[in-house]
């Protein structure tokens, strides 16, 4: 059964509802925007909106493999740190959006399945606590954070480029 077939309710419909409404004010931020736009740097930084989509993407997939398999699988696939913020010479806004709903929709199926308390270590690394786990109630609750957070990211983004605005 599709997590889209399923009726979710209480703690995990919330979950997924607030994932897909965050998830969703990315989306509305980056909509009608051509590849030069979505790859124009309007800050001093790196961050391009084409970028901040691809970063949310691994992001999530990266901390959806931790939820099913913990730090391990977390880091199980190798990741561009630089590059993941901008958009590469094959990119396109277009083929960015589909894999971060490609990643989305996996990560809406574990909301889903996985035992909200099942619990994993957290990678050994200095921004992480140390000895510290999280269950994975605790990741999803960080990935809507970080959702969130880059949503805004984006929203002061695409403001400079041509005055639109997500919300308002």
């Amino acid at each position: 059964m599709d997590v889209n077939d399923r009726v979710l309710t209480g703690e995990r419909a919330d979950l997924l509802a607030a994932l897909r409404r965050h998830r969703g004010f990315l989306r509305q931020t980056v909509a009608g925007l051509d590849d030069e736009q979505a790859a124009r740097r309007s800050t001093v930084s790196e961050l391009c909106l084409g970028g901040i989509v691809k970063h949310v993407a691994i992001t999530e997939r990266m901390w959806a493999r931790f939820a099913e398999g913990g730090a391990e699988a977390m880091s199980s696939e190798p990741v561009d740190w630089a590059g993941q913020f901008r958009m590469g010479p094959t990119d396109t806004l277009a083929g960015l959006l589909a894999e971060f709903d490609r990643v989305a929709a996996g990560t809406d199926a574990l909301v889903a399945t996985l035992d909200l308390d099942a619990a994993h270590a957290l990678p050994d690394q200095p921004w992480f606590e140390r000895g510290a786990a999280w269950t994975v109630r605790r990741v999803l609750l960080h990935l809507v954070a970080e959702i969130s957070q880059h949503a805004g990211h984006a929203d002061i983004i695409r403001e400079s480029i041509d005055g639109a605005k997500t919300m308002g």
